[in-house]
């Protein structure tokens, strides 16, 4: 027995190994190609390891285009998008999880047929909704003469403001918290309100890290939306200023390579920051005593 289950224990090892590199070879390819020239990356003979390490790529890549105000535009929209997200999906969660009301299961079927509903099939009329949209962009109140919302950074917010998963997510996890917390609140005069700000947020730290790293990380990935909704070059977010790496005769990798090795960075120490409760937040959700 002790022979299987060392064998085993080597065997899994070897299994994670070998899973990690498979996930780590896509990232490695992307340094590796952004250290390299294009006469390098066009060779017939490939080298994971470049020949010269062209660290200037990088500089050459972020002085064609404006990436500071990208950079801004991207932070700006992913950061008061998540902070919003995460107070609208909380209170979801916290009144379907507990509070009483009629056809609450009703509202909550409702909600999740939204998760089945990919992003791309509203796309189209929240794009009609943003440019009609009355008083805004010159609009009337009829939604006519101006341009709305487009080329706002108010617009590409609005989009990810809300979701589904987000519901859920805070839903199943405030519902393991005991009915006693609940009662122990009216005693102490607290109202509704005050019991999901004062009792259940501070209890929610690691849904709350899973909510934030998993829409900051979609948002700032994003490319379909802010492609429909900002034209001028001012308003584009880092995934559209990747495009301008692009065309029909020649896309230049390696600065393509460089700048999303840069794009990243924010990402993964956002992941960092809040592994502790990401993790927990995972695990823990939907689990009940």
């Amino acid at each position: 027995m002790d022979v299987r289950k060392k064998l085993g224990k080597v065997l899994f090892g070897i299994g994670i190994l070998i899973f990690t590199i498979l996930m780590l070879f896509p990232f490695l390819m992307m340094l590796s190609t952004s250290l390299k020239s294009m006469s390098e990356i066009n060779s017939p003979t490939f080298s994971m390891i470049p020949k010269e390490f062209a660290w200037s790529n990088f500089s050459k890549a972020l002085s064609n285009g404006n990436w500071k105000r990208y950079f801004a535009n991207s932070i700006y929209i992913t950061g008061i998008s998540t902070v919003i997200a995460v107070v609208i999906n909380s209170m979801a969660g916290f009144a379907f999880a507990r509070l009483k009301f009629r056809h609450k299961n009703l509202l909550f079927t409702l909600v999740m047929v939204g998760m089945i509903v990919p992003t791309q099939v509203i796309m189209l009329p929240a794009y009609v909704i943003m440019k009609y949209i009355p008083f805004a962009g010159g609009n009337s109140i009829l939604g006519q003469g101006g341009t709305g919302l487009l080329n706002t950074q108010t617009g590409l917010i609005l989009m990810y403001l809300s979701g589904a998963f987000g519901v859920f997510l805070f839903r199943q996890f405030m519902m393991n918290f005991p009915s006693a917390l609940d009662d122990a609140a009216k005693i102490d005069g607290l109202s509704r309100f005050g019991t999901y700000l004062r009792i259940y947020m501070p209890l929610s730290k690691p849904v709350i890290a899973t909510m934030v790293v998993l829409r900051a990380t979609a948002t700032w990935n994003d490319y379909m939306w802010p492609l429909l909704m900002t034209p001028k070059d001012s308003m584009y977010t880092v995934q559209l200023a990747l495009s301008r790496f692009r065309n029909a005769e020649l896309t230049q990798w390696n600065y393509v390579m460089a700048v999303t090795a840069v794009s990243i960075i924010p990402v993964i120490l956002l992941f960092l920051f809040f592994q502790k409760y990401f993790i927990q937040g995972i695990v823990t959700t939907g689990m009940k005593d």
